[in-house]
């Protein structure tokens, strides 16, 4: 356990401090939130003097969790009444993350000198996206700030919790994959060389297998620096390719049309869409607004591009049942939920009940997807053990059977 120094708020808004044992700074932070204390500085006893200039110089990536406590910070400290310029560099001074705290920094400056809070949050669209400046400028604008950051915390954990499912689900999957590769490159440059210097000594003839064996270990052996430059600079000019519009666009629409995983993707971007597009309208954004918005924060162009025509067909006078069956994403059964939407004017609650659903298959995809790709990677291994066991042993049997006679 490890000693922290504090101050903070109370639930009246008055400055408290004191120390608290915790394992961690995270847990430390949790521990005050839930005594109802919302944390202004936390750190070790031993570094709480330390000047901030020696915790400035620290920097890296903000992390979903970062984003996540960081939001929830700001929502306590605003919930308790504390102005926003003093929140947040009370935020900046206690952050460990030395990207956010600079950010944190830059903001306050832009407010004091007479910014509105979303335009020097826009500053930062790497680590702001557009739906948490939207939220930030509808909670400025109806001066329920605190409402806007709770809803953004479900956003932001919901956004987090979809990433960690898909990677746990892909984790297996790379593993195999990754060790399958290492193996091959393993058995063709240092293995399959020294059976050949056998062969070619014994003067025998060799089967199909072993010549494909040999040919593919001479020709990585002659060629592996070729293929490395190939291999790593055709990495990066696609990985370039797809960043710029045309190349999105491509990559976005193909990869819906993956095996085994295309579908749980379509379905991870619709259900973002349907999710950030309720949170938009209940809290009062106009629906153009929000399908513009939305637009760009489905993590898929494709899908993107479906939206902003959504949008044209509203401004058209086209009902949004109508425009969205239009695009040919949504099934018969989201579209009727749409449509009571629609009907009974509680659009925003039907569409987190589309999101639901959305993400309920996800997870059933998800949980499912291991099953499917376990059969193929193993049908896969086996084939390839086969091919070269003959390739190796065949030879050897034969001139055991030559020697034998």
């Amino acid at each position: 356990m490890i000693n922290y120094a504090y101050t903070g708020r109370d639930p009246s808004g008055q400055s408290v401090h004191g120390e608290i044992r915790a394992n961690t700074r995270e847990m430390a932070v949790s521990q005050l939130l839930k005594q109802g204390v919302t944390p202004v500085k936390v750190a070790e006893k031993s570094s709480a003097s330390a000047k901030p200039a020696a915790r400035k110089s620290r920097s890296g990536a903000v992390k979903a969790d970062e984003l996540i406590l960081f939001t929830r910070q700001m929502y306590a400290l605003t919930r308790s009444g504390v102005p926003i310029i003093q929140a947040l560099k009370g935020l900046s001074e206690s952050t460990d993350n030395g990207t956010l705290s600079d950010v944190m920094e830059e903001i306050v400056a832009d407010l004091v000198a007479g910014s509105e809070m979303a335009t020097a949050f826009r500053k930062h669209p790497k680590l702001f996206s557009s739906i948490y400046v939207s939220m930030i400028h509808i909670g400025e604008s109806t001066g329920n700030l605190d409402k806007a950051l709770k809803r953004l915390i479900g956003h932001l954990e919901v956004e987090r919790d979809t990433k960690k499912r898909i990677k746990s689900a892909m984790r297996y999957p790379i593993m195999v994959i990754s060790s399958i590769a290492i193996a091959l490159v393993v058995i063709t440059m240092f293995v399959i060389p020294n059976f050949t210097s056998v062969f070619a000594k014994l003067g025998a003839d060799l089967p199909l297998a072993t010549k494909l064996l040999v040919w593919t270990s001479d020709f990585m052996l002659a060629y592996w620096h070729i293929l490395l430059v190939g291999f790593v600079g055709g990495g990066f000019l696609f990985l370039n390719y797809i960043r710029k519009m045309p190349g999105r666009l491509w990559w976005d629409r193909n990869r819906l049309k993956f095996p085994l995983l295309g579908s749980i993707f379509e379905r991870i971007a619709l259900a973002r869409f349907s999710r950030s597009f309720a949170m938009m309208l209940k809290a009062g954004v106009p629906i153009l607004t929000c399908l513009n918005i939305v637009a760009g924060s489905v993590g898929n162009r494709y899908i993107g591009d479906a939206v902003v025509s959504m949008r044209q067909g509203i401004e058209r006078g086209d009902r949004l049942t109508n425009t969205a069956a239009q695009t040919g994403l949504f099934t018969p059964l989201v579209l009727q939920m749409m449509a009571v939407g629609e009907e009974t004017g509680a659009i925003d609650q039907l569409l987190e009940e589309v999101a639901d659903f959305y993400e309920q298959e996800v997870d059933y995809e998800l949980k499912q997807l291991s099953d499917a790709i376990e059969p193929l990677l193993l049908v896969f291994l086996g084939v390839l053990i086969i091919i070269l066991a003959l390739g190796v042993f065949l030879p050897v049997w034969e001139l055991s059977g030559v020697m034998t006679h």
